[in-house]
Order: structure tokens, then C-alpha cells, then sequence
């Protein structure tokens, strides 16, 4: 199995743990959701389908609405098939969930391992995201080594381009520093006991290791472009 293909097949599965879908939805939802997979067409998709099926981790059901199916029928067409995951599939995919090495923290990869955050453990979101920091760091490192060795032969234009090149990678790793602080805030915030303020501040988005926005949100107030509380000391009936 390639690797592009083996992203792919965790994506659907993924995808098909939060509900069954039929190929049309579930081929919008990976444009949609997950943009690393626009490129992707049915001729990728229902041969990755048919291979999950074939493995015993999903399994194939008709349409769940019948008007759906007869319209079908009649004109001529076959009703629509819905893939539903199984027990071995879920169980597969959650085993996927817990692999944490090399493959997880290249590009592609850890987009959709990031988007199936929600359904990891804490534990492996801290070594995905750990070990995506570091690839980008070596990354970084070569990044500069190269443009000190070539600088004086490259033209504006290719100097700029691998200076944008860098401040996406400077941009990632600033973002992932910020990722697995609150993964730590909020993995603290858990072994201080249910009863600590730490542990009902846990009930925040922060905890769930998504960094809030240090504005109104970290200092108590009203969010941004939501009203505030009416003020007790107004008189409305003036």
C-alpha cells in the first residue's frame, strides 16, 4: 500500500466513525474537511472503498430512503450505497489513531491526523505533535544552511520565494509550540483534582489542547462581537 493511499483509507475510515455516508457525501466531505484530499477523484475513492470492504472494516447497505431508491429504479440508475463502518473498523481505525511515528508528522499525513484530533488520546497528540515540531525544526535548519550557501547566487525573486518558504515553516512551528502548551495546560489541569479551579477552567476549549484567543476569552470578559450582560444599575423604564 502507498502511503497516499494509506492516508486516504484512514481518512474514510475516520470519516465513516462519525456516521455512515454514501460515496457522493463522503467524497465531498474530504474535499471539504480535509483539503488534502481535492485532488482525489471517484476512480481513487471506490477502489479504496471496495478494498475497506473487502478487508471486513466497512460494510455496504442500499439507501435508507425509500422514495430515494424508487426514483432510482425508475430511472434506470442504481440506488445509492451507503458505507457503514464495522466493529473491525473502528477497532482498526483506533489502532491507526495510536501510531505516532515518522509517517504521522510528514505533511500529508499529519493534516489528516490533525483532523481526527478530537478522536485521539491526549498522550498521542503530544508525540504526533512533538514529533511534527522536530521534522519542521531539521527542516528549518537545512532551510537556512542552504539559502547561507546559495544567497549570493540566487536572483530577488528566488531569494524571496525560499524566504517565504521559511516563514511558513517559522509560522508552523510557532503554531505547534502554541499547540502542545495547551496540551500540557490542559493535561496539568486534569491532575490537579476535579475539585481545583485549575479543573473547572479544564472545562474550557483550552483543555481540550485548542489554544483560546488571549483576548476577552482569557481575561474573563465578553467575546469578541457577542453583547455583554445588561448592566444592573441601568434604568430601563425611563
Amino acid at each position: 500500500m502507498s502511503r497516499r493511499s494509506g492516508i486516504l483509507e484512514f481518512a474514510v475510515l475516520g470519516l465513516l466513525r462519525e456516521s455512515p455516508m454514501h460515496g457522493y457525501e463522503l467524497r465531498k466531505r474530504l474535499n471539504t474537511s480535509l483539503g488534502i484530499f481535492r485532488a482525489f477523484s471517484y476512480g481513487t475513492l471506490y477502489p479504496c472503498l471496495k478494498t475497506l470492504v473487502a478487508n471486513g472494516w466497512l460494510i455496504e447497505e442500499p439507501g435508507s430512503a425509500p422514495e430515494d431508491a424508487l426514483a432510482a429504479s425508475l430511472a434506470g440508475r442504481r440506488a445509492k450505497i451507503v458505507y457503514r463502518l464495522t466493529a473491525e473498523g473502528k477497532e482498526h481505525f483506533e489502532e491507526l489513531l495510536s501510531h505516532t511515528g515518522p509517517d504521522a508528522w510528514e505533511d500529508e499525513h499529519f493534516a489528516a491526523r490533525f483532523a481526527f484530533f478530537g478522536q485521539t488520546e491526549r498522550e498521542v497528540r503530544m508525540r504526533v505533535l512533538e514529533g511534527r515540531r522536530s521534522r519542521l525544526e531539521e527542516r528549518l535548519e537545512k532551510m537556512r544552511a542552504s539559502l547561507a550557501r546559495t544567497r549570493e547566487r540566487l536572483d530577488d525573486y528566488t531569494l524571496e520565494l525560499q524566504r517565504h518558504g521559511m516563514e511558513s515553516v517559522e509560522r508552523e512551528v510557532r503554531w505547534l509550540n502554541e499547540l502542545i502548551e495547551s496540551e500540557r495546560a490542559g493535561r496539568d489541569q486534569r491532575r490537579s483534582g476535579p475539585g481545583s479551579p485549575a479543573a473547572r477552567e479544564g472545562t474550557t476549549g483550552e483543555a481540550d489542547g485548542l489554544p483560546r484567543h488571549r483576548d476577552a476569552a482569557s481575561s474573563g470578559g465578553t467575546p469578541p462581537g457577542h453583547p455583554g450582560p445588561p448592566d444592573p444599575s441601568a434604568d430601563t423604564t425611563k
